[in-house]
């Protein structure tokens, strides 16, 4: 379980091809005390992977299956590319973001960044087909594992307004229109309709 809190944004250092999967390998963050051993879950840009080795200068080596290469942005992987880490929150830690399982639902893509004229700036997204039914006024989203608030939302195009410090700290600070996110909804949510689902029906089947 994670919190959308990200704790360091770090360059991939490599990615090889293994079967229908890969193995992503990530640095370190230089700046901060960081500990992990294998067997440890980190979300990778949102998407809670395990570490499958440590090696003594503290690269992290990450196994990624078919399943979470067709799911993510991750097919685009490769050396340079930022990517947002956070380590799996304590029963004692303050929940600072919301909950965070790190499963990815789908995708979204930048289609707009503007200046907010305070140091931030306006992101619009356009979520995938399916995930617009997550977007409500002032709820929460995962988006490459950050914890940010909808504003906005307009069918599957929604705004976010990014305030300094989560520029510097997470690949945000780097994006680009046209560049694609992970999106996680808001787990609430999703069991909300799941335990409705059960008792009253989808609604297309209700229609």
């Amino acid at each position: 379980m994670f919190s959308g809190l990200i704790e360091a944004c770090v360059p991939v250092r490599q990615v090889e091809e293994r079967g229908d999967g890969a193995r992503l390998v990530l640095p370190a963050p230089g700046d901060r005390p960081w500990e992990v051993a294998p067997g440890d879950s980190v979300a990778c840009s949102g998407c809670c992977l395990t570490v499958a080795e440590v090696n003594p200068g503290g690269e992290m080596a990450f196994d990624l299956s078919a399943e979470t290469l067709a799911r993510t942005w991750f097919q685009e992987l490769k050396p340079g590319l930022p990517i947002n880490l956070e380590r799996s929150v304590r029963l004692s830690d303050r929940l600072g973001g919301h909950l965070v399982s790190g499963h990815v639902d789908g995708g979204a893509t930048i289609v707009a960044i503007e200046d907010s004229g305070d140091g931030g700036r306006l992101f619009t997204f356009e979520v995938d087909p399916g995930l617009e039914r997550y977007l409500i006024e002032k709820g929460s989203i995962g988006l490459d594992g950050i914890s940010l608030t909808v504003v906005e939302p307009r069918d599957r195009r929604f705004d976010v307004a990014v305030i300094p410090v989560t520029l510097k700290e997470t690949n945000l600070g780097t994006a680009r229109v046209g560049q694609r996110v992970n999106v996680e909804a808001d787990m609430l949510g999703k069991w909300v309709e799941k335990l409705l689902e059960a008792r009253f029906g989808s609604a297309s089947e209700a229609g």
